[in-house]
């Protein structure tokens, strides 16, 4: 039997070499390094590589496999922390898995590439042009294939000044087609000036849209009609006993009033009542199935006449499990709402449908929620948004559709250490407050606990790992809904259409040249 020839399918190593490089550029854009502006110029040297190799779409490939797995393995290397430090693992054997992962995540950068390598064939070296627009395509697809669009490319830009404001218009997607833009055009630039000076315009072109957008939309709270507590407990994630359990439970009711008592609160005859917001942590609250829970927090809630909103695992007698939920207790102890967590962490609060009979559930075998459940706070509505849930543009969109005035994420990123996860994961609800205008009230157990406003600068960060509170206001918005609240992802569907247009035309003019000939 004949081998097949594995070098036909290998581009030289220069190419790989150059598509590394772009890997390691785009890292350095995002946390812990966070030199944003290496993402407008790291896809340079990959975009050159695919264009010195766009004879074979399989070497093409192959490049952007290269890519996606060295830029998501330097950039989540951070999963490997859990299983090590909890489970157990042996190093090798945890770095070997994330490596199997981004082997697998790689493939979209891969398609990416594959497909510009088609185009330019075709077409010629003003393919270019039609790069950005393939790679959200091919981002897009990886968000509706694997439910993870973690560290799209836009991401990186999350903490400038003037970074975000289009998110408003067309979501992470129209900001990262502009990025894509920007490095086709210096790869152009090397055929003529023209395409050279077109770099410096869309630079500009992008800073005064963004500063227009930015001027337009002013921040939308109006007179603050109630206060918000948030409680950043640093729960730790191991050695919990029940006396532990219960000392770190009464620790936040402490952490709670003295922050009343410093913010020297009104008199509900003045203001509406405060809440309280213990974030998502190891201590594992069961309302309803609690009735000594049940008692604690009645209490706490009285004494301080204050809401408590805190994290539940509550019961769904439909499918004999529970729900990972977000509940509001009154003064009087009474239920007032409670959010059923929609978004699971895949493999770790729920098991896709088809391996649901053959693996487990690292954490628990949640109930998915269905209900868009919104919380009062004063004469506002907040949508609630459960760890993972701030990576999902979907959720805090319908929220803001049905009426919410502020978003609450409740989270613990203790698992994963003092990693690049933190500000990662921070970056996630920086652009959920600029797509949907509205505050993100975020509310952690080892941090980043932080006030976003509507242009996404995250104010008061609390640092990570420590014992704090916060203090804020929540005023009720104007009801106004942003393009991308009221449309969506239509820039990404848009991206999916050009380039299957392109592709299409591509293969039926290759289809008409081999009729010709």
């Amino acid at each position: 039997m004949k081998v097949p020839n594995v070098r036909r399918f290998l581009p030289s190593w220069k190419n790989a070499l150059l598509a590394v490089v772009a890997a390691i550029l785009l890292i350095l854009a995002f946390p812990d390094f966070e030199y944003w502006f290496l993402a407008w110029f790291a896809l340079v040297p990959l975009l050159w590589a695919v264009d010195r190799e766009k004879e074979s779409a399989a070497k093409s490939f192959v490049l952007g496999w290269i890519f996606g797995i060295v830029f998501f393995f330097g950039t989540c290397w951070w999963l490997t922390f859990a299983p090590i430090t909890y489970a157990g693992f042996p190093v090798i054997l945890a770095y070997f898995l994330l490596f199997c992962a981004t082997a697998v995540v790689g493939i979209f950068p891969a398609i990416f590439t594959a497909i510009l390598s088609i185009l330019l064939r075709r077409f010629g070296s003003v393919t270019m042009l039609v790069a950005p627009f393939i790679w959200v395509a091919t981002e897009f697809a990886r968000y509706w294939i694997t439910g993870n669009n973690w560290n799209a490319i836009a991401y990186s830009q999350a903490f400038r000044v003037r970074g975000t404001e289009l998110a408003s218009i067309g979501g992470i997607y129209l900001i990262g087609f502009f990025i894509l833009l920007f490095a086709s055009l210096m790869v152009l630039g090397r055929h003529s000036r023209i395409w050279g000076a077109l770099c410096f315009l869309i630079l500009v072109v992008y800073a005064v849209t963004s500063n227009s957008v930015a001027n337009y939309r002013l921040e939308n709270g109006v007179k603050p009609t109630d206060q918000v507590i948030a409680i950043q407990p640093n729960v730790p994630m191991d050695g919990l006993n029940e006396p532990r359990w219960r000392q770190l439970r009464l620790e936040h009711t402490v952490l709670a009033e003295r922050a009343l008592q410093s913010a020297q609160r009104l008199t509900t005859e003045d203001r509406p009542l405060t809440t309280v917001i213990f974030p998502e942590s190891p201590m594992n609250f069961m309302f309803h199935d609690d009735t000594e829970f049940q008692a604690f927090i009645h209490a706490f809630a009285a004494k301080n006449n204050v809401n408590v909103l805190f994290n539940s695992a509550e019961p769904d007698p439909a499918n004999k499990k529970y729900f990972n939920s977000a509940v509001m207790v009154d003064p009087q102890g009474r239920e007032v709402a409670q959010y059923d967590k929609i978004y699971l962490l895949p493999f770790g609060e729920s098991v896709p449908f088809p391996l649901q009979n053959f693996m487990p559930a690292l954490v628990g075998s949640f109930s998915y929620g269905k209900d868009y459940t919104l919380f009062p706070l004063g004469d506002a509505n907040a949508g609630v948004m459960i760890c993972f849930e701030s990576h999902f543009p979907d959720l805090s969109r319908e929220y803001v559709r049905r009426g919410a005035d502020a978003i609450i994420e409740m989270t613990n990123d203790g698992y994963l250490g003092k990693t690049p996860v933190l500000r990662q994961h921070l970056a996630n609800a920086v652009f959920r407050a600029v797509e949907t205008n509205r505050p993100v009230l975020r509310v952690t157990n080892v941090g980043i606990t932080a006030y976003i406003n509507e242009q996404g600068k995250v104010i008061d960060p609390a640092a990570s790992y420590t014992e704090d509170t916060r203090v804020w206001t929540v005023g009720k918005s104007d009801g106004s809904q942003t393009f991308y609240v009221k449309y969506g992802d239509w820039f990404a569907w848009l991206s999916v259409i050009v380039t299957l247009v392109f592709l299409t035309f591509a293969f039926w003019k290759k289809n008409q040249k081999s009729a010709d000939s």
